[in-house]
């Protein structure tokens, strides 16, 4: 079962009481079915539906070249070529090497060559199934990160990349989040002064709201999914990104036993941190990759758990990235640097805790 929204942006839509709007507050939105998920593309301004549709350009072409499950993409050529090196486009050959690097940050973490212990759980194919014990210690084998980065050739001409043999990789985990880096370029390029991009739960709030107001953005609570604007709290943002993940996005049942998607590349196994959802939190800078920085993140620190995820917050420097955790326990944790952009949805039952350096 699938639960696509992991984060809502809670759009403020202007109606123009019979007159016509004023160049910066017109607006354009479309809804985009890209990346294995429900998109919302929001633009202002006089350029806005240039804009919009320059946006869906942007991540369908992304798709093409990154979905593993198209035979004719550039990731399925690369997986399919035996560990031999292949030549690959501009994205693929960044994504690749901001991904190693995320990895190696990470310690693992976060390892896009995860991708056939994700299979074997039957999340990419939605055929789930629970694999022997046998079978994941087979397939772990297989998950390193260092076959990447190593064989990476960053000084190929032309591009070329390649990974281990029998090795597989899945961008899934930061491909919403370079699609959004991407996008900041398209929204600067059309001069738009606003955008609200939802990506499936990777969310750019850019600029501000026509008010001058931070874009309010919704953290889904993973404990009422099937309510209807059901939050653990509510993020007032300018310029950022957000990026959520959580068990509860998809799963499947088995035996009375829940398996969710997000995969632990140490053991094999759905991630059991004690953590129900990780928001990791940057500021939106063209020719910066915060993005997928955040994406990855929030996988990589859902695996790590509260303690690990706030000691990788505490040594990187003040305003790189911030972070929402929710508990199994039932506490929402907010780190220093989002104390006074975050709301806690009262109804929620959660407590508050904000975490320091």
């Amino acid at each position: 079962m699938r639960r696509l929204a992991l984060s809502v942006l809670l759009l403020l839509l202007l109606s123009g009481c019979g007159g016509q709007m004023s160049p910066d507050e017109a607006q354009e939105s479309i809804q985009v079915l890209a990346m294995d998920t429900a998109m919302l593309i929001t633009t202002y301004g006089e350029r806005s539906p240039a804009a919009a549709y320059a946006c869906e350009d942007t991540i369908r072409d992304l798709e093409k070249q990154l979905s593993r499950t198209d035979p004719d993409s550039e990731v399925s050529r690369l997986n399919a070529a035996g560990g031999e090196a292949v030549e690959v486009g501009e994205d693929l050959y960044i994504l690749l090497h901001e991904a190693a690097c995320l990895s190696a940050e990470t310690r693992g973490a976060f390892d896009v060559t995860v991708a056939p212990v994700v299979s074997a759980w039957g999340f990419t194919e939605d055929s789930f199934r629970v694999p022997s014990q046998a079978e994941l210690d087979g397939l772990l084998k297989l998950v390193d990160y260092n076959a990447v980065y190593d064989r990476y050739l960053p000084t190929a001409d032309p591009r070329a990349a390649a990974i281990g043999p029998g090795q597989a990789i899945d961008l899934g985990g930061v491909a919403k989040g370079y699609a959004a880096d991407k996008i900041v370029k398209v929204l600067q390029e059309h001069e738009v002064p606003r955008a609200n991009i939802n990506l499936g739960g990777n969310v750019l709030a850019y600029g501000d709201r026509p008010d001058g107001t931070p874009w309010r953005v919704g953290i889904q609570d993973p404990a009422r999914v099937d309510e209807q604007n059901a939050f653990a709290g509510v993020l007032a943002l300018t310029d950022s990104f957000a990026v959520t993940s959580g068990g509860y996005q998809r799963y499947f049942e088995q035996d009375g036993k829940t398996y969710h998607h997000i995969i632990d590349p140490a053991t094999g196994y759905p991630a059991d941190s004690g953590l129900t959802s990780v928001t990791v939190v940057a500021p939106a800078l063209e020719g910066f990759l915060n993005g997928t920085m955040c994406d990855a993140y929030s996988t990589a620190l859902f695996v790590m758990g509260e303690e690990q995820a706030l000691d990788f917050w505490r040594d990187r420097s003040a305003g790189v990235f911030e972070l929402v955790l929710v508990t199994e326990d039932g506490r929402v944790v907010v780190t220093e640097g989002l104390a006074d952009r975050f709301t806690l949805d009262e109804s929620s039952g959660y407590t508050l805790e904000v975490a320091s350096r």
